[in-house]
């Protein structure tokens, strides 16, 4: 298939008319395409979440996509820890960006991956492979997964709902900024519990 066969494929139209033909099946396409995008980088994550919203309503579509691009991002991470000490997975360990990439994941955890993954167009995918083959503890990764999507996916939502509003209604757009701002103090907040409650339960064995 071609590049640009592949565009048109893949366009918010065609998925949102395929949304339409499965809709028997309820929400499950709504959770599996954004699911997909997980596994298949170059799947267009921006266009099945924004169809989502435009086919379930903004509510509904962000919880449908939130679910799946989480759900995906875990799948991955989990089985790349598994399988992490395969041939393949070894070897791509071993490339000099990725190794830097995986020192920068165990240093910084939880913080900069909530931001990377606060936006679409970042590689979402390649850091659920880079963050399984690293050293970063489970509860962090998932931690900014769920916090990280949660925005991610809202504001792509909020834009697929009603692209006008966003200029009609100023104030409704800046609340997504606040939201961030909000998410990251909640999620550092909880990320010191989790790091405390496991410090305690070294010391007490």
């Amino acid at each position: 298939m071609e590049f640009e066969t592949f565009k048109e494929f893949f366009s918010l139209e065609n998925i949102q008319n395929l949304l339409s033909q499965y809709r028997s099946f309820g929400p499950l396409p709504g959770v599996l395409l954004p699911m997909l995008e997980a596994f298949l980088p170059v799947l267009p994550l921006f266009v099945f979440i924004m169809a989502n919203a435009a086919a379930f309503g903004l509510w509904g579509g962000f919880v449908y996509s939130w679910l799946g691009t989480c759900g995906g991002a875990l799948i991955v991470f989990f089985l790349v820890r598994k399988y992490g000490q395969k041939r393949l997975f070894l070897f791509i360990s071993r490339h000099k960006r990725i190794k830097k990439l995986l020192d920068w994941i165990e240093r910084h955890g939880f913080g900069p991956l909530f931001l990377i993954l606060c936006f679409p167009f970042t590689p979402s995918s390649a850091i659920n492979v880079v963050a399984g083959l690293s050293k970063i503890k489970t509860s962090q990764f998932v931690l900014a997964v769920l916090c990280g999507k949660l925005v991610m996916v809202f504001m792509v939502s909020y834009i697929g709902y009603d692209v006008r509003a966003l200029f009609q209604q100023p104030v409704r757009t800046a609340i997504t900024g606040v939201i961030i701002v909000i998410l990251w103090f909640v999620g550092k907040q909880l990320e010191k519990r989790l790091t405390q409650g496991l410090s305690k339960k070294v010391k007490s064995k």
